[in-house]
């Protein structure tokens, strides 16, 4: 039975295979279940109890955390506040992207140099970022005052205003993740082929008839997926509002991650935090998926 030997011998020989990947996988498996898999299961369980970390006993109080924070006037605040610094980051962030890939995307003197420029805040760590611009915002000598100062506007405080605290972390959350919004528009522009340009020339087609009626069409997939990733990204802000204004003043600039970081390690309510977590989880999902539903209907792209 040379057959039966044979399917014998490469079943014997894939299952050695498999466990052979399992051992190899094994060291990724325990560190992705200890520290994602199981927080996320855990956090779920624990929305249901009353819990502050130094008790063995969890409490089960059912939805009550969830009807809390539903009537909770605070959490609503901070919903309004997380969606006003996502508006005032993702468009800005990406108009300003946008052009300054078309921009380098043209053969100029220091392209390279200046990418690499625009690029760099990507990489600085947030809390050295926050750091600096914490001395950019300083009311006294900050270099954010001094320059408005030419022009005659009188110096602000940026970080203890309760109406300016929330633009100056716009305007460092825009400066610090534009690099690679940029990086990504400057790859799908280079994906749009330049016989499209050429003909549209011939048509006597101008730049700003080009720019709608040919980039902004052949960036759809690009735009899309940017504008999914720079929400979620706004959504989660934490780092450089802890170290700018710690929610401050007067709460005018706390969101929703430093919210649940506030009621789970400053007031050890876990339960409650676990609830506002993962109702602010299917918040976002529900919100990605009507924009993926959107973007389908108007592009027509089955890949979206």
């Amino acid at each position: 039975m040379p057959g039966s030997s044979q399917k014998q011998y490469h079943a014997k020989q894939n299952r050695r295979n498999f466990i052979t990947g399992l051992l190899f996988l094994s060291p990724t498996l325990v560190i992705f279940s200890m520290f994602i898999l199981f927080p996320v299961f855990f956090s779920f369980y624990l929305s249901f109890h009353k819990w502050n970390m130094f008790s063995s006993s969890h409490a089960f109080v059912g939805l009550a955390n969830y009807q809390r924070l539903l009537t909770d006037p605070e959490f609503w605040m901070v919903l309004k506040q997380t969606v006003m610094y996502t508006l005032g980051t993702v468009p800005l962030n990406m108009i300003i992207a946008l052009f300054l890939a078309i921009a380098l995307n043209k053969q100029i003197k220091g392209k390279r140099f200046l990418r690499t420029a625009f690029f760099t805040p990507v990489i600085i760590s947030p809390v050295a970022a926050a750091l600096i611009w914490r001395w950019i915002y300083d009311p006294n000598f900050g270099l954010l005052n001094y320059a408005t100062g030419i022009f005659g506007i009188p110096p602000v405080n940026w970080l203890n205003d309760s109406r300016a605290a929330m633009i100056a972390l716009i305007l460092m959350g825009v400066w610090k993740t534009l690099g690679v919004n940029m990086i990504l528009f400057s790859a799908g522009l280079q994906g749009i082929p330049d016989t499209y340009y050429e003909a549209a020339e011939i048509d006597g087609a101008g730049r700003w008839s080009k720019f709608w009626n040919i980039t902004v069409p052949m960036l759809t997939p690009t735009t899309f997926f940017i504008m999914i990733m720079s929400m979620i990204s706004s959504f989660q802000v934490f780092d450089i509002v802890y170290v700018l204004t710690s929610g401050g003043p007067m709460g005018s600039t706390k969101v929703m991650v430093f919210y649940i970081y506030e009621y789970a390690f400053k007031f050890f309510e876990m339960g409650y935090a676990s609830a506002v977590a993962y109702l602010f989880f299917a918040m976002l999902a529900v919100l990605t998926l009507l924009q993926v539903k959107y973007m389908r209907s108007r592009s027509g792209y089955e890949a979206l």
